[in-house]
């Protein structure tokens, strides 16, 4: 589970609309109101803030985000548990507060607004809410036996892993059996195995790398492995050609059937690699430099 939070001054828009959202919105806690509805809410609050007139962003908002899975497992009175522990965990029990469920989606999420201001006027510490939110969140979903924020992050990195694994293995694949000539040969042999290559062009309209998206992800070609950054995969495929990689006039490159031009990085890395050729072919000849 995710928790988010944060201070507020607009506490009647943001309930309203995130109330509104959802139709007949099924609320999970209630805590020291009365009110029905986002306005007459918003209303009670006001009473308290009243108080603490000094307070400007007198609200919190958080929002509590099980995993997908937990959450279509998570009963009305689940929810109310959860919401009830993340209070009680942030301290905030004897606060005004109201929760209610969004399953929008398919994913299962409660929004909780609470009035910053207490009873006695007093306004309620908000330095570092955002990372306080969290800590409490992950505290209550191992009490609760479901997924923490850090089991998730960590699978979300092993499904990173996996993919950057498969692309590194598909790109060796196609420079060791297709020894692609060209970028467009590159692109076009990655694609039929189902990897689709994006050209990254700069601010300045030059070719600086190429972006890999497979299986919802999109990655930069330095981010899948070293060795895949635009100089680099430059390198790679001018050594399958004889005449390595043809630069045309002002270091461009015909690609998808347009005159590209090349980074600095990119070009740089070219004409290094068809200058160590040219002193290769002259050693190897006897004539010497």
């Amino acid at each position: 589970m995710i928790g988010k939070g944060k201070s507020i001054s607009h506490t009647g828009a943001s309930m309203g609309y995130g109330w509104n959202q959802e139709k007949n919105a099924e609320v999970v806690y209630k805590q020291h109101l009365a009110g029905d509805n986002p306005r007459e809410i918003t209303e009670e609050f006001k009473i308290i803030q009243e108080q603490n007139i000094r307070t400007k962003n007198n609200s919190l908002s958080f929002v509590l985000s099980p995993t997908i899975e937990d959450g279509k497992d998570l009963s009305s009175e689940r929810l109310q548990e959860l919401t009830q522990r993340f209070i009680a965990e942030m301290k905030l029990e004897e606060h005004q507060g109201i929760g209610f469920v969004h399953r929008d989606k398919q994913h299962t999420h409660v929004h909780v607004y609470v009035n910053r201001i207490n009873f006695d006027g007093t306004a309620y510490k908000d330095n570092f809410i955002g990372k306080r939110s969290q800590y409490a969140a992950e505290k209550v979903a191992k009490e609760m036996g479901l997924t923490t924020a850090r089991e998730i992050q960590a699978e979300k990195l092993s499904e990173l892993k996996r993919i950057r694994k498969e692309i590194k293995q598909t790109h060796e694949k196609v420079m060791t059996e297709k020894r692609p000539k060209d970028f467009d040969q590159y692109i076009k042999y990655m694609k039929q195995n189902g990897i689709k290559v994006l050209p990254s062009i700069n601010r300045q309209n030059q070719l600086q790398g190429f972006r890999f998206e497979f299986k919802g992800r999109n990655l930069k070609g330095s981010e899948v492995h070293r060795s895949m950054s635009g100089g680099k995969l430059a390198v790679q495929i001018a050594n399958n050609s004889i005449m390595g990689i043809r630069l045309k006039k002002g270091n461009t490159i015909k690609l998808a059937g347009k005159t590209t031009e090349l980074s600095t990085n990119i070009a740089t890395s070219i004409a290094k690699r068809v200058l160590k050729r040219v002193i290769k072919r002259t050693l190897d000849r006897g004539i010497g430099i």
